[in-house]
């Protein structure tokens, strides 16, 4: 059997289908009104940006390397669970821009000072490492940060624009 002549159809066909698909679901229009909230599911790689409780936006995003559970020390490569404030931006970071999350916060200092061990720091929310934003979506096929919550380039931009300095978010598990 023959199973070129059926590829050309089937391309054709799905290529098609994909097409009403996106002319059934169009873009949401870019919001023009600043987040006053974040919101991050791990679990679902999901970060949502909020106004009066209204969702603004919501991407996909990749996490610290050894997602599950709350960030505990320096180096467990984990993405911290609780609430935060972005409160520093880096434009000139190693990633394409970088946004500073307030960890460790006073729950995190106590439960690492009760290890014995050093919270760590230096949480952001940045694009892709700089020099490599041709990964574009595929940066979130696994979770490579040390920590971090990242998004694609032209993601970042959106949100370094959406979202002002002392903007809480909130990490969940």
């Amino acid at each position: 059997m023959n199973r070129g002549k059926y590829l050309v159809p089937l391309i054709v066909t799905c290529s098609i289908a994909m097409l009403g698909v996106f002319a059934w679901f169009p873009p949401r229009p870019a919001p023009t009104e600043p987040a006053d909230r974040v919101v991050v599911q791990k679990s679902l790689h999901r970060m949502t940006l909020f106004r009066n409780s209204q969702e603004l936006l919501s991407y996909r995003v990749a996490l610290g390397r050894n997602p599950i559970g709350p960030k505990l020390r320096t180096g467990d490569h984990k993405t911290p669970e609780g609430n935060y404030i972005l409160d520093g931006k880096n434009a000139s970071s190693g990633f394409h821009l970088a946004m500073h999350v307030s960890y460790p916060n006073a729950v995190d200092r106590n439960r690492a000072a009760q290890n014995g061990v050093d919270p760590g720091g230096l949480i952001m929310v940045h694009g892709i490492k700089n020099g490599l934003g041709w990964l574009g979506r595929f940066h979130r096929l696994v979770d490579w940060t040390d920590g971090c919550i990242a998004l694609t380039d032209s993601e970042m931009d959106q949100f370094w624009t959406l979202v002002p300095l002392g903007t809480p978010i909130e990490i969940r598990p």
